[in-house]
């Protein structure tokens, strides 16, 4: 049997998602989908694939790997050990609100340098990372540091870094949509040392 409190905490955690869930329906309405589906044939053409980013921005990219990576495509998260060197040929998906987080601007500049193809996931087109990027796609989502609530209501930059993970992962099933193969062959790809 719920106690007062139970009942209030349970009634918050619904009320919570639900804003949760309305907030990301709200950007996915505001999305270019015209300029998010420019992502998908450099992804093709890609010789290798390189996600970066900081934070829980950082972990809804290595979800993005791993998806990719059961696709067939080779992929690595930049800062791994075993991550090689990015070169011509290569692609450098990196995702921040602002754009301007040293980490992320540091490797975009290696990895334009070096010739490889840069798209970024960002909050604005005015960046640094911008600058670097061949494409930029807009998440309208508030920033790290965005305290006014004028955009979404949740903490810090909370919603672009959901909406990151199911971009991400809309893109990965438009990709698997269009090659058609079987769940059953992207399942052998799946990690068995667990």
């Amino acid at each position: 049997m719920s106690t007062p409190i139970e009942q209030d905490t349970a009634t918050g955690i619904r009320e919570n998602l639900m804003m949760i869930l309305e907030e990301n329906l709200k950007l996915a309405e505001q999305l270019d989908f015209d300029q998010i589906a420019l992502l998908i044939p450099y992804i093709q053409n890609a010789d290798r694939i390189f996600l970066i980013g900081a934070g829980r921005s950082g972990l809804a990219l290595r979800s993005a790997a791993m998806r990719l990576m059961h696709f067939g495509l080779t992929v690595f998260v930049a800062g791994e050990t075993t991550t090689p060197a990015i070169r011509e040929g290569d692609l450098l998906i990196a995702a921040s609100g602002s754009g301007t987080t040293s980490t992320i601007v540091k490797a975009a500049e290696k990895a334009a340098a070096t010739g490889a193809v840069v798209a970024a996931i960002s909050t604005t087109t005015e960046s640094p990372l911008a600058k670097l990027s061949s494409l930029v796609l807009i998440l309208p989502a508030a920033q790290k540091q965005d305290h006014g609530k004028t955009i979404s209501d949740q903490y810090a930059g909370s919603l672009f870094e959901q909406a990151v993970l199911l971009l991400t992962d809309a893109i990965f099933q438009t990709l698997w949509a269009a090659d058609g193969t079987p769940a059953e062959e992207l399942w052998k790809r799946h990690a068995n040392l667990e």
